[in-house]
């Protein structure tokens, strides 16, 4: 695909990077020229200075004959005005933008073919939010990832000493759960992958990778840790966007505080939550902490926009006993560093990309879940009638090692496959692909062909 991307920030620039590992063609456009010049020596892609809502940038870049226009920028407007300029002018086919401001996201018609022409909109705030909400209703999970209309999830748990699963193999796990569909995708220990075989014993400390319905996940998540947290009381240090979109998410059922420490926006979030606490004040103050029973807490996520503030305040709620801390965390290096002193970290930039290649992968992709930093996936194909999966049993589809076919969803029901099952039209599938290289071999899989239109 001929793809230009707007924005060399964090998340511009690993999605550029990826995509031009895939060998797809990529232009990548950004003001700065330090923002490009060190990309452009590590991939093999084009980077262009300049304003990208401009037309003669988007002319140089290559909008005439372009797949996709990504817009990433910091700006909101120029991402939109992008998106309009390469609709207008070059009739560009698919168009994405980024928009944070809740103020025009809340406009359902702005974002009409007649009006402002986007086809995705992509908010990393809101879909942040929407991840930390699924790992508080999912105690004990790191990832918790939704396929097939939220009919199954694919959590990543991390065995504890002492629970039911650990020094057992995985066959032990099935024979325990006998009324539960269950696939386990993946295996890793000490940053090593393991092939996930019925003998394999498993020790405490091992990433699992399990798939199955989304009403038995938390049976699945008892076996895997020793302890659960209820999830019920929640402490969110950070009112902006993200902490915003989380407190009004769980509001409704759970008790949940907000500390904030802008005078201003915690008067913002008083008159826009219903339910919530909201108190003003700084989330590192022992004496504010312990005087908001912080130590009855279950879940303390840190989601301001300062990640040193983050890491620091929530290793100070584990300090205080908090049993499950999370934590907003962009930079690679901060997340190895704090692997063992917080719970759980959340990346908006690894939580945005998995959304953006949603749309961006070839073939009927309907979800893609960036995995281990972006070094695996999981996604979820259609298989119309004419794609080359159809009719052929799995074991004949000739796939590498690494791509699983985890699970099948036909008529609202999981199907766990074997060598011998057979891949319908309709049928919904979900794949773990723990090695990039072999994306292209699934995609044209499931890719449908010309005789289809």
């Amino acid at each position: 695909m001929k793809i230009i991307i707007l924005g060399a920030g964090r998340i511009g620039s690993s999605l550029a990077i990826g995509l031009a590992q895939e060998n797809n063609e990529i232009t990548l456009v950004d003001l700065e020229e330090r923002n490009l010049s060190n990309i452009g020596n590590r991939v093999d892609l084009r980077t262009l200075c300049g304003n990208g809502a401009h037309p003669n940038i988007l002319q140089q870049a290559g909008a005439e004959d372009a797949d996709m226009l990504v817009a990433l920028t910091r700006s909101d407007e120029v991402n939109m005005i992008a998106c309009q300029v390469a609709y207008s002018l070059f009739n560009t086919p698919q168009r994405i933008a980024r928009v944070r401001a809740s103020e025009y996201l809340t406009q359902g018609n702005l974002f009409m073919t007649e009006a402002l022409p986007i086809d995705v909109l992509i908010s990393p705030e809101q879909i942040a939010a929407r991840s930390i909400e699924r790992l508080i209703r999912r105690p004990g999970a790191l990832q918790v990832l939704e396929f097939a209309d939220g009919l199954m999830q694919l959590a990543v748990v991390r065995i504890s000493p002492g629970a039911p699963a650990a020094g057992r193999n995985l066959l032990d796990l099935h024979h325990s759960l006998p009324d539960v569909p269950l696939h386990v995708a993946a295996v890793y220990r000490d940053q090593q992958a393991l092939k996930p075989e019925p003998e394999l014993r498993l020790k405490a400390h091992d990433e699992i990778f399990v798939l199955t319905r989304t009403d038995q996940l938390n049976t699945v998540v008892e076996k895997l840790r020793a302890q659960l947290g209820r999830g019920r009381h929640v402490l969110i240090a950070g009112g902006g966007n993200v902490g915003h979109g989380v407190a009004a998410q769980l509001e409704s059922d759970c008790h949940v505080k907000v500390i904030e420490h802008s005078e201003y926006r915690a008067r913002y979030l008083s008159e826009q939550l219903t339910r919530a606490t909201v108190l003003q004040g700084d989330a590192t103050d022992d004496k504010l902490l312990l005087d908001e029973n912080i130590r009855d807490m279950d879940v303390f996520c840190a989601l301001t926009n300062n990640e040193e503030a983050n890491i620091l305040s929530a290793m100070q709620a584990k300090r205080m006993g908090v049993p499950t801390t999370i934590a907003l965390i962009n930079r690679p290096s901060y997340i190895d560093l704090i692997e063992r002193s917080i719970d759980i970290a959340v990346s908006p930039q690894q939580a945005t990309l998995s959304e953006l290649l949603t749309h961006i992968r070839r073939g009927d992709v309907l979800a893609v879940h960036s995995l281990r930093r972006g070094r695996a996936e999981a996604l979820e194909a259609k298989a119309h009638h004419t794609a080359a999966a159809i009719g052929q049993p799995i074991g004949q589809l000739n796939l590498p090692a690494s791509v699983d076919i985890a699970a099948l969803v036909r008529d609202d029901e999981m199907i766990l496959p074997n060598a011998l099952t057979t891949i319908k039209p309709d049928d919904h599938v979900i794949l773990f692909i723990s090695d990039k290289r072999y994306l292209k071999d699934v995609e044209r899989l499931f890719q449908v062909s010309a005789t289809f239109f």
